[in-house]
This record gives structure tokens, sequence and C-alpha cells, in this order.
């Protein structure tokens, strides 16, 4: 069984909000077949990335950057992990109150030099998540996930 390891920073109601629509994708019919482990950035190891198959992210844009926690779960993983999944197919959400540019680029830029694959464009949300928005995460969630079963 495929393993989508979900590596997140939730900081926010907000971002509970994109963490849950993000799940709630990866539950859609025809993905009873991965197995979905959820880690806080924090406590995400590269035991954890070397057993995954696929990856979510999430954080939040903070003073233009990835989360503290998020850039550290990538300081950990980095090196051991370099070479161990290349190819591996990812999806990023970001969640800002102005600019989230600086959080993408630094992120594509890291999974970039991990070999991981961008399967879907990086869900960027500044302010209250909308409807719309959801459905996004949503869509990244079942997207990511699906991926892993092709």
């Amino acid at each position: 069984m495929p393993v989508l390891l979900v590596v997140h920073h939730t900081t926010s109601p907000s971002l509970q909000e994109l963490l849950e629509a993000v799940l709630d994708g990866t539950r859609a019919d025809g993905l009873d077949d991965v197995d979905v482990v959820i880690r806080a950035a924090l406590a995400a190891t590269a035991v954890d990335v070397l057993a995954a198959d696929g990856f979510l992210l999430g954080t939040p844009a903070n003073i233009g950057y990835l989360s503290g926690a998020l850039k550290h779960f990538f300081d950990q993983v980095y090196y051991p992990c370099l070479s161990a999944k290349v190819g591996a197919p990812y999806g990023l959400y970001v969640h800002g109150n102005l600019d989230t540019a600086g959080a993408v680029r630094a992120a594509e830029s890291i999974t970039k030099g991990m070999g991981w694959q961008r399967v879907h464009e990086p869900v960027l949300v500044s302010g209250a998540p909308t409807k719309d928005d959801l459905e996004a995460c949503w869509d990244l969630g079942a997207t990511v996930a699906a991926t892993l079963l092709t």
C-alpha cells in the first residue's frame, strides 16, 4: 500500500481548515488503498520520509517565508533523504495574510533539490479560506493521493 506523508505546520484556524480539506481529499472515493500518515512539521523525521511514497506539505507564510517548523523539517531530512525519494510526487498549500511567494519559492527550491516532482499547482490562500480555497485543497489532497495509485 503506498504511503502519503502529510507534513504540516498548523498554527491557526485558517490553516486547520486547509489541512482538513486536504485530508478530506485524500479520502476521496477510490483512494482507500493509500495509507495517509499525518505529522506535525516539528515531529516528522527522516524515517517518515523514507517510509513514504509521496508528500503533502502545508505551511503558513511567515514574514514572506516558510514557517520555521517546515524549514526545520527540511533541515532534518534533507541530507539523510537527499537521493532516497527522487521522483516522488508532492503537493503544497500555503496560507498567508499578505504574501505567499517567498514560502512557495523556498519550498519549491528545497523539493527540487531533493528530486521530488510537483503534481499539483501550489494552493495559495490569503486571509480567511473561501469555499473555492477549500475545494482547491480538497483537489490537492485527492490529486497527490491518486498519483500514488498510478
